[in-house]
């Protein structure tokens, strides 16, 4: 059964942008190291799960981008959930046509490597609401905002599985949902 695997940059106050979206804080540290380590593990996914927001934003830049992640992020199966949008242009992109829970459920059980949510706090938010992330990744930036966009609106409990700690002082901590899907059907099949 293939998880679901959401990575976020995050302040160390739970932001994922400033106030006004502002992604600043997050662009002036990403160094080569941070960005050597998101390409190692995006290359271990085949599916990616945006929100309209996120997808608009991504689908604007990474086409034509040179970086070698955009090489993988190109190339991924790209899975947008909107209610507004009529079409999407990025390559190997289609509009959802379930909710995520059943987008989500069809994606399981088709062969493939993890499906990766991009992010868009509300969309993480929706999908965390009904457990369908397995896993969280949170590179934690040494840096508090005071305010902003969170990442989490409502308790949710997680277990640490991994932390690691870049050059630039962020952290990786690596969660799972014990109650996720991914996770509930793994242990009913041991």
């Amino acid at each position: 059964m293939r998880i679901v695997s959401l990575g976020m940059q995050v302040t160390l106050d739970g932001f994922v942008a400033g106030p006004n979206g502002e992604l600043d804080w997050a662009m002036e540290r990403l160094d080569d190291e941070l960005f050597a380590h998101q390409e190692v593990l995006q290359s271990g996914s085949d599916t990616m799960l945006l929100g309209r927001v996120n997808y608009l934003d991504q689908a604007a830049y990474w086409p034509t981008a040179e970086e070698p992640l955009a090489k993988l992020l190109n190339a991924q199966q790209k899975i947008v959930f909107s209610t507004t949008l009529t079409q999407v242009d990025w390559q190997n992109s289609r509009l959802a046509t379930g909710s995520p829970a059943e987008e989500i459920a069809a994606l399981r059980e088709q062969p493939g490597s993890v499906i990766s949510v991009a992010g868009g706090s509300r969309f993480a938010q929706s999908l965390f609401r009904e457990h369908l992330i397995d896993e969280v990744r949170l590179y934690v930036h040494p840096i508090a905002l005071g305010s902003g966009i969170p990442l989490f609106a409502e308790p949710l409990r997680l277990e640490l599985t991994s932390s690691r700690r870049f050059g630039n002082g962020t952290l990786l901590n690596s969660y799972r949902d014990p109650l996720s899907a991914g996770f509930a059907d793994a242990a009913r099949s041991e």
